[in-house]
């Protein structure tokens, strides 16, 4: 458990909720000139949680590598939701540097990023994390194989653990089951109808 994670804080091409959409390129100068991109908790400056050892664009967006600071309260939460696959949005802040209008919103040709938050609800639906290391659960899960041989070895089942003295004619003496055991009287009506009691 170390709290390295991957994903997508923003894709190319898609809309967001707020009607923008990133060209691609639109990161390279930001990322070329600034250092220290924050890793942030809904984009609140008060709780940086981690570092991003990677952003860089590629075909389909700006993909990201960061790794949460676990000695820090938040990011152990947000570490345990990751693992349990209830937390999964990633989001960017940035200042617009060039953009222009498009199909009733704006498509941004530059970006000066400050921040890339984890979030519960992105404002672009697809940024997410894609991949965090396994729950600590599997790796410690034994793995289960079958019994040894010896285990069920012929020992186990010989013939003095079912000797004839288990079952001799003396466990099932006539006496245990005479037919007064089981006359009319022992089976009478009594037993299945109390009302029927004398």
């Amino acid at each position: 458990m170390d709290g390295h994670f991957t994903g997508y804080a923003s894709l190319f091409g898609v809309p967001d909720l707020g009607r923008d959409t990133v060209a691609p390129g639109a990161f390279a100068a930001s990322l070329a000139r600034r250092g220290g991109v924050r890793m942030l908790w809904q984009h609140d400056p008060a709780e940086p949680i981690g570092t991003w050892l990677s952003l860089a664009e590629d075909a389909r967006g700006l993909r990201v590598a960061g790794r949460l600071n676990l000695a820090v309260q938040r990011a152990r939460e947000i570490d345990a939701l990751l693992r349990d696959h209830a937390l999964d949005g990633l989001s960017i802040g940035f200042r617009v540097v060039r953009a222009v209008p498009e199909r009733g919103g704006r498509r941004l040709l530059a970006i000066d990023l400050w921040e890339v938050s984890l979030v519960t609800f992105p404002l672009q639906p697809e940024a997410r994390i894609a991949r965090a290391f396994q729950p600590r659960l599997t790796a410690r899960m034994p793995r289960l194989s079958a019994p040894a041989p010896s285990r069920l070895t012929p020992s186990r089942l010989a013939p003095s653990r079912l000797a004839p003295s288990r079952l001799a004619p003396s466990r099932l003496a006539p006496s245990r089951l005479t037919p007064s055991r089981l006359t009319p009287s022992r089976l009478a009506l009594s037993h299945l109808a109390p009302a029927a009691r004398p």
